[in-house]
């Protein structure tokens, strides 16, 4: 790697430390959806439910994927990055990731609203989204394979 100085490897550690706790809530929210999905509506289950994913989404993944953005774009210039082919992947990626998060946001919203109209497979299946999607960004950021 080329050397690009002190700020570039203490935004990069910023940026694996907004990743990761991203990365743990969009694995952990569908995860707890499954559960919900089980649950009975108004049952003291469900509403524990909507307190644990309405604080997992706005304490934890909502700033770690503003983290992510803001430190990834940051070091995206640091390293002129924007020039490299897998560099473009990895952002489509990136962008598919947020979408999804918007998504379980929305399905939040309906679970706090006692709305939600899906099952327990379907969030079981819809769990292993970000899972293929962070291999994609882990093989491209470490073996550029373009």
């Amino acid at each position: 790697m080329q050397d690009l100085g002190d700020s570039y490897v203490w935004v990069l550690a910023l940026h694996v430390i907004s990743v990761i706790a991203w990365m743990a809530g969009l694995l952990y929210l569908p995860r707890l959806f499954v559960y919900h999905a089980e649950a009975t509506p108004g049952s003291e289950m469900s509403e524990t439910f909507k307190v644990m994913e309405r604080r997992l989404l706005r304490v934890i993944m909502n700033p770690a994927m503003i983290g992510v953005w803001i430190f990834g774009i940051w070091n995206l210039v640091l390293g002129e990055w924007w020039r490299e082919p897998w560099m473009h992947a990895k952002l489509t990626l990136v962008v598919i990731l947020t979408v999804y998060h918007h998504l379980l946001a929305r399905w939040r919203k309906d679970f706090a609203e006692d709305r939600n109209t899906r099952s327990a497979k379907f969030y079981r299946m819809t769990n292993e989204v970000p899972t293929v999607i962070m291999i994609g960004i882990v093989i491209l950021v470490l073996v550029k394979p373009f």
